[in-house]
């Protein structure tokens, strides 16, 4: 059963100790992660966090191609802040735009061989970084609780924001797993 949200008269179930240090922990981690994670990639490899994000999620795709549409939604930025992100992508030989073949009205990014040679010469030092940051502190338990309360927070959100009519497109999901490099 769902759990409703509160109603503007009810009273505030505010946070114990106990869940306010825990939340106070994870926001700040929600905050630090990234930008450790955005400073590795721009060192080693010229390359923002989201904008490996983005040529990892082409390699994902067959053809590795992807409607733009679709691709904002996979990294969670709007159309327009996407498309001035490829465009810059362009300009480095990483991606390409084509028409959609089948409907017109859209438009594909294309991953590049050099993009994708970007991409496999970034994965490494950006595994380590997530291993090192994340993966190689928590012991298998841990990174099993990880991952099941990122789910369940993920299906949490995606719930209100259906509920909300937030968005009009679909949620992003992680790319099937094959054998790119993360």
């Amino acid at each position: 059963m769902p759990e409703q949200p509160p109603r503007p008269n009810d009273q505030p179930r505010w946070l114990t100790p106990a869940e306010l240090e825990t939340w106070q922990q994870f926001a700040l981690m929600l905050h630090k992660l990234p930008i450790a994670l955005e400073a590795q990639l721009q060192q080693d490899a010229d390359l923002s966090y989201v904008e490996y994000y983005v040529l990892a999620g082409l390699a994902d795709q067959p053809g590795h191609r992807m409607r733009m549409s679709d691709l904002a939604v996979l990294a969670n930025a709007e159309l327009s802040r996407l498309s001035h992100m490829i465009s810059r992508l362009e300009r480095r030989g990483f991606v390409r735009r084509e028409p959609d073949p089948t409907n017109g009205r859209y438009t594909h990014a294309i991953l590049t061989e050099a993009g994708y040679a970007r991409l496999v010469e970034a994965a490494p030092g950006h595994v380590a970084r997530v291993r090192d940051l994340v993966v190689d502190v928590l012991d298998p338990a841990e990174l099993d609780s990880l991952r099941t309360a990122a789910e369940k927070i993920s299906e949490r959100i995606d719930r209100w924001e259906q509920q909300n009519c937030r968005r009009t497109d679909t949620a992003p999901q992680l790319p099937q797993r094959n054998a790119t490099p993360r």
